[in-house]
């Protein structure tokens, strides 16, 4: 084989083994993901589903966010949780019961347990971690996702940050940075959660997922929705709105 062709077939293997990401590192991908989904500061509205192979179970949200370290969520229903609220404020957690008037502070033992009796784990609702911030980020490979060409980048949690997963799998879309599907595995690189996100369409300006679910692996035949009804994104939100006064009376 002469030189020529040797030069040929390494550039032929580099264009087609390669991940191809444009120049951007994995993290720029997800970081770029991340802010498309979450915005600056963003209002919602939306149901969360829980379905069991004998039951299902629906409750209403109202949710508030403003960077990565304030988050208010007012749950609206059913009668019995209506106007029980969840405070993320910087690193401290609260949970506001007005069935028993009392405030409780979350530890962080408790962010891998289950959130309102769904499949999501109150770090998944509150997100205590970032997956920008506290991960290293790797390129993995190009797939195909609902006929969606993504990227396939690998998360591995810093030694020193607070996180619950000992890796996560990210499947982000290459034409316009969709978060498509997630992955979540323990420490012993057991999976445990799967997290599907479809239904893209505009909504508050931007086309996203609005539909997202949440499937054990341990319990395949249970799974958890959540379905936003509208998104308000880059709104006129102030740090004093994430108080522990106002997660009582905000409506």
């Amino acid at each position: 084989m002469n030189s020529l062709n040797k030069i040929l077939m390494i550039i032929f293997a580099l264009f087609f083994l390669i991940p191809v990401s444009y120049g951007q590192t994995a993290k720029e991908i997800i970081d770029k993901a991340d802010k498309k989904m979450q915005g600056n500061s963003s209002k919602s509205e939306m149901t969360m589903r829980i379905v069991r192979p004998d039951w299902t179970r629906e409750i209403g949200i109202k949710g508030w966010a403003l960077d990565k370290e304030y988050s208010l969520m007012l749950i609206t229903s059913p009668a019995r949780d209506k106007g029980s609220a969840f405070l993320k404020r910087e690193s401290e957690i609260w949970n506001w019961q007005p069935s028993i008037d009392r405030v409780i502070k979350l530890p962080p033992s408790m962010m891998m347990q289950s959130w309102m009796g769904s499949d999501f784990t109150n770090d998944d609702l509150v997100k205590e971690s970032s997956i920008v911030r506290d991960y290293k980020h790797t390129l993995e490979g190009d797939t195909t996702i609902n006929d969606r060409d993504a990227w396939k980048i690998v998360l591995i949690p810093y030694e020193d940050a607070a996180v619950v997963w000992g890796k996560i799998e990210a499947y982000i879309s290459k034409e316009d940075y969709l978060q498509l599907l997630f992955r979540y595995y323990d420490e012993d690189d057991f999976l445990v959660n799967t997290m599907i996100l479809s239904d893209i369409k505009e909504i508050g300006g931007r086309v996203i997922p609005t539909h997202l679910e949440v499937i054990p692996a341990e319990n395949p035949d249970h799974k958890t929705e959540i379905i936003y009804k509208s998104i308000d994104f880059d709104i006129d939100l102030k740090t004093n709105f994430f108080s522990i006064q106002n997660m009582k009376r905000v409506r």
